[in-house]
């Protein structure tokens, strides 16, 4: 099956756009975390330069480009991804993972002249066209490979619903919160909340309101602080962006980036200035978000990505969980080690964990 597919390596974004245009068009139903577009964001923005880029290619038979895997290479392979990465997959110009193209990918990291001994793939959707189909073929590959949990993910399914509809399904104590919060915000001033997708001067202002709120809120400073910037003109520019900031007399007290994409809002990152806590400006912007992404973008789903933050259950209504793969090449003596490692330690965990009592009688 390998043998109709072809895998090729680039070393830069330019190399592989020049051999290979049709993948910088998404398809139409694409993870916006699996599109050219972000991987070269994530790569000039907001990762390590440490590593170097190792961007995959597989052509059928025909030599059209089918998909493209962006990885890094350090001590070990991994995939283009860190903790901005919501999703990671491949990037699909036409919206399929064939398994023939994953196993041509798959060959290739273990003979080219620079094998992966190691390498980790995460997050993944486990239910999505990708995560099972590459440990199938890694596995084929002669990898010795294994799944983990990465973080639980709650999102809403929107179901054909308006904002009203879905705001009468909230807990009866939010719905009480953000109705109080709001007539103490109006008899405190002038209040609006203003939603910003395209670029020009007015999201500028809105970007420099973003890092104001996220200096004066409870959260680190950014590993990388043009990335989000970056992230919010890119989005833009792509149609993408939903930029949220609510403002009391002039000065904003909460903002959230968002990102709509495919039917998908996803509440991407969110913050709120701690010295106006008492107004809950950061709920308040998540409900005017949250009408938006029903009634004006017709969301099918809205997604809050990462995290178990008790909070997120109170908007959403389900939760799955996202998952990492990791392989070891055990013809390689790091990567043999590295196995025995992985495997011996999950064996003994599985050993050492308590065991429910017998039952008796």
């Amino acid at each position: 099956m390998p043998d109709r597919f072809r895998a090729e390596e680039y070393a830069t974004w330019g190399e592989l756009r020049a051999s290979a245009p049709q993948i910088a068009a998404p398809a139409p139903a694409s993870d916006l975390f699996c599109t050219l577009q972000w991987f070269e964001l994530l790569s000039t923005h907001g990762f390590d330069r440490q590593a170097g880029l190792r961007l995959l290619l597989a052509r059928n038979a025909a030599g059209a480009p089918c998909l493209a895997l962006p990885l890094v290479h350090g001590t070990q392979v991994t995939g283009l991804s860190n903790y901005y990465s919501c999703l990671y997959g491949p990037v699909a110009p036409a919206g399929q993972v064939d398994a023939a193209a994953l196993d041509a990918l798959c060959l290739h990291l273990k003979k080219t002249h620079n094998p992966a001994a190691v390498l980790r793939l995460a997050p993944l959707d486990d239910a999505g066209p990708f995560a099972q189909p590459m440990l199938a073929a890694l596995r084929r590959a002669g990898f010795w490979a294994d799944t983990y949990f990465c973080f639980g993910n709650w999102h809403l399914a929107v179901a054909n619903r308006s904002y009203d509809a879905y705001f009468a399904t909230l807990p009866g104590q939010l719905r009480s919160t953000l109705k109080r919060r709001q007539r103490r915000l109006t008899a405190a001033g002038d209040w609006k909340v203003t939603i910003h997708s395209a670029p020009g001067p007015a999201l500028e202002t809105a970007i420099a309101d973003f890092d104001a709120v996220y200096r004066a809120s409870w959260k680190t400073p950014e590993p990388h602080p043009r990335f989000i910037p970056e992230l919010c003109r890119r989005a833009a520019a792509m149609g993408w962006l939903r930029l949220g900031i609510l403002d009391l007399n002039g000065r904003a007290l909460a903002a959230q980036l968002w990102l709509h994409c495919a039917g998908r809002s996803m509440i991407y990152k969110l913050a709120y200035d701690q010295t106006f806590a008492e107004f809950s400006a950061g709920s308040l912007l998540t409900a005017a978000l949250m009408r938006h992404a029903i009634d004006r973008d017709g969301a099918v789903e809205i997604d809050y990505l990462s995290g178990d933050d008790a909070y997120k259950r109170d908007w959403m209504s389900h939760r799955r969980e996202r998952i990492g793969i990791v392989a070891f090449d055990p013809r390689s003596m790091r990567g043999l080690g590295a196995a025995l490692r992985h495997f011996g330690g999950k064996r003994l965990g599985g050993l050492l964990k308590p065991r429910a009592p017998a039952r008796v009688g």
